[in-house]
């Protein structure tokens, strides 16, 4: 099983991103939250978590209004 993150930009569209691959979850969830501030300053506004073709979830780089 391979983890890796797919990146959209606010019209949904996929935008190009780095290519990594992860040997699990943890791995990848760490590493974007080390990278995440870098794609929202590349346009990035959600990234998506895929497990080989399966999607795990989606989340939004945007920040919450409160």
């Amino acid at each position: 099983m391979a983890w890796s993150w797919r990146y959209e930009g606010a019209n949904g569209d996929p935008v190009d991103g780095p290519g990594e691959s992860f040997p699990s979850q943890a791995d990848a969830e760490s590493w974007i939250g080390q990278a995440w501030r870098e794609l929202a300053t590349s346009g990035v506004t959600t990234v998506v978590l895929v497990e080989d073709d399966r999607v795990d979830y989606r989340m939004s780089l945007e920040p919450s209004a409160e």
